[in-house]
């Protein structure tokens, strides 16, 4: 399903996706267990989410309804203010913002396992980061579990993990490291795919393209900036480039059908190195 919504929409579909990919983590340790984003403090979910929703064009929601396609969520006040801002041609950069997230319904449409795997290992690290902390009191444990909660939202987001400091253990970071691998070649997978193909479908993709990147390298005033800084938004366009390059290079050495055995199972999934290292990732899947 695909919606046109404004940014109040798009930032409650949100807490939705939120609520999914941490509910159940907690069943087992809180007498009073409720998804981790009431534990991160609605105003803190709150603001962030309104802060990003002034920016994100699109999104598709593979957990709107469980089992079912998903959804795709489109933000009409941001895709119409890029457009202008970059002055390209309207009808062409929809679809090109369009094919972006159409390439993410495809990916979890044909690995069925996908979106549940991504939300067990969030709520495995948030069970196991509790677990380790059962001798602590009970706010103690929230205080905890609340930042936790943070730095895997983020982590999906693509941002770093500063949060995470004096909290979790290296084998903890490594789980949300690798968390953040995989979202970095679903958004890099999907950019490679947005810009292949090529001026039949989408006349003027290389002029998008170009526009894009220089307003992503850009930073704007001082303010946007900040607020870039403070949201991940630098480390999400990091994220991007990284799964984009992880792409190219896979398919350069193995070829599309080489590329695709990504999508065979949580083990073919590349970790935090073999986005740095493709040739890893070849070496370790392809032999």
């Amino acid at each position: 399903m695909v919606y046109v919504v404004d940014r109040p929409r798009w930032a409650r579909a949100n807490t939705e996706v939120m609520d999914h990919m941490t509910r159940g983590a907690l069943d087992d340790l809180l007498d009073d267990a409720q998804p981790v984003t009431a534990l991160v403090g609605g105003a803190q979910v709150g603001a962030t989410l309104a802060l990003l929703s002034s920016r994100v064009l699109g999104q598709f929601d593979p957990y709107s309804r469980p089992g079912g396609p998903g959804r795709l969520l489109l933000v009409a006040p941001n895709v119409l203010g890029v457009e202008r801002q970059l002055g390209v041609d309207p009808a062409d950069f929809r679809l090109w913002v369009c094919l972006h997230e159409q390439t993410h319904a495809l990916q979890f449409a044909s690995t069925p396992w996908l979106a549940d795997h991504l939300a067990g290992r969030a709520r495995d690290l948030i069970g196991d980061v509790a677990r380790s902390s059962k001798d602590f009191s009970e706010s103690r444990v929230r205080d905890k579990l609340a930042t936790v909660g943070r730095a895997v939202l983020a982590a999906v987001r693509g941002e770093g993990q500063a949060l995470l400091t004096g909290i979790v253990d290296d084998e903890q970071k490594h789980r949300l490291a690798d968390v953040t691998a995989v979202m970095a070649l679903l958004e890099g997978h999907a950019d490679v795919a947005m810009d292949a193909v090529g001026p039949a479908l989408v006349p003027t993709v290389a002029h998008i393209r170009a526009r894009f990147e220089a307003r992503r390298d850009g930073g704007g005033t001082r303010a946007d900036q900040v607020l870039r800084r403070l949201l991940g938004m630098d480390a999400k366009i990091a994220q991007y480039r990284d799964g984009a390059a992880f792409v190219r290079e896979v398919t350069q050495r193995v070829g599309q059908h080489g590329l695709n055995a990504v999508w065979t199972s949580p083990d073919t999934l590349p970790t935090a190195r073999e986005i740095a290292d493709p040739r890893a990732w070849v070496r370790r899947v392809h032999g």
